[in-house]
């Protein structure tokens, strides 16, 4: 079994549920007293989200990839980045370290087009909502038609990530607002709705949904496991500039 290095922290809500999945998984697949090999190192999510709003995305990478040749050092075999919103950086880490990284959009584009569909929703962090580095990669490397909520709407879903969410607090109301916001997306088209953002998974389940919800936290920690249990070494799904922002 390959050690999981995993940056976590990213919130530390959405990180414990990495933690359980990982475990749980490898539990099913081997039985009797197994668990994941794994490294985590879980940031000061504060610092972390100070860069972000203020755009310091270069500083927020540097911190990151400093983190990521600690794993590395310390006998990790690949890494994972347990939040959607990171993965901007994701080439820069890449770029510091000689470990494969599974990235989340891929992992999540994989299984999207494995059910046969082509045009999603996606509810995230502003920056990921609106920036090119998550969407262009799905419709540049997968061919994904991605549709995002109007501008209210897209305002709507961060507040509650981290006003609510990343604080561990779960209102109904909100739960009503993300149900309204997918179906909206769903009269636009969205053939299925993807979670991207790994707290969201905490508000709303496939219940609140009309079309297929794929909650990329759970998608991730289970590629995760495919990489950890697999006899070959897990394939480098490195960030490529042709397809990342």
């Amino acid at each position: 079994m390959k050690t999981i290095g995993l940056l976590g922290g990213m919130s530390w809500e959405s990180t414990t549920i990495y933690y359980r999945l990982l475990n749980q998984h490898v539990k099913e697949r081997l039985g009797g007293l197994h668990s994941a090999k794994c490294l985590l190192y879980s940031f000061d999510f504060e610092e972390v989200q100070r860069l972000q709003h203020q755009g310091q995305w270069e500083e927020a990478g540097d911190l990151l990839a400093r983190t990521a040749r600690l794993l590395e050092g310390a006998g990790a075999d690949f890494l994972v980045i347990c939040t959607n919103t990171m993965h901007k950086v994701a080439e820069q880490i890449q770029q510091e370290v000689s470990l494969p990284l599974l990235h989340i959009a891929d992992a999540t584009a994989e299984r999207i087009r494995k059910n046969g569909l082509g045009k999603v929703g996606l509810l995230a962090t502003g920056f990921t909502m609106e920036q090119d580095f998550y969407k262009g990669r799905l419709h540049q490397k997968y061919g994904l038609d991605v549709l995002v909520p109007e501008p209210r709407d897209r305002e709507v879903v961060h507040q509650i990530i981290y006003q609510e969410l990343c604080r561990g607090v779960i209102k109904p109301d909100s739960r009503q607002r993300y149900r309204e916001i997918i179906s909206r997306l769903v009269e636009q088209g969205a053939e299925a709705i993807i979670l991207g953002c790994t707290e969201i998974t905490l508000l709303v389940n496939q219940d609140d949904s009309p079309v297929p919800l794929f909650d990329t936290t759970a998608i991730h920690a289970e590629a995760a496991v495919d990489w950890a249990l697999a006899v070959d070494a897990p394939p480098a799904h490195r960030a490529n500039p042709a397809t990342s922002a």
